[in-house]
C-alpha cells in the first residue's frame, strides 16, 4: 500500500464517501476497497426528493426522510424497495447490494422521482 492510500483507508467512511462524491474521478475502487456501512440521506420536501440523483458505493445505506407536512412514499420502479406511506420525519432506509441505476417515485405523487446511482 502506497502512503495515500494508507492514510486515506484511515478516513472514517462517511468521510471517505464523501471525498469520493465530491471527486469522483480522483480513484477508481475495487470492491474490496468499498467502505462498510456507507450512508448517504435523501430528504423529502415541497414535493421533492434532494437529492433527486444520488451516486453511492456498493453496500451503502440511503435513508429517506419525510421533512414535508403531507405523506410521501418512496417505491422502485423496478420492484428492488418499496417503503411504507411516510408521515412528517418518519425514515425509510435500504441498503443497495448491487452496482446499477434505481429510479424510484412516490406512488401517492407519481410525479415526483428520483434515482439512485450504485457503483
Amino acid at each position: 500500500m502506497t502512503r495515500k492510500t494508507l492514510w486515506m483507508a484511515s478516513l472514517p467512511a462517511p468521510v471517505l464517501i464523501a471525498m469520493l462524491l465530491l471527486f469522483p474521478g480522483s480513484r477508481k475502487l475495487a470492491a474490496n476497497d468499498q467502505p462498510s456501512g456507507a450512508t448517504a440521506a435523501v430528504n423529502i420536501d415541497n414535493f421533492v426528493f434532494g437529492p433527486q440523483t444520488i451516486t453511492v458505493p456498493v453496500g451503502a445505506t440511503v435513508t429517506w426522510t419525510n421533512k414535508d407536512d403531507i405523506p410521501h412514499t418512496s417505491v422502485s420502479t423496478e420492484g428492488v424497495f418499496k417503503s411504507k406511506v411516510l408521515d412528517t420525519d418518519e425514515k425509510f432506509s435500504y441498503t443497495f447490494t448491487k452496482p446499477g441505476t434505481y429510479p424510484y417515485y412516490c406512488t401517492i405523487h407519481p410525479k415526483m422521482t428520483g434515482k439512485v446511482v450504485v457503483q
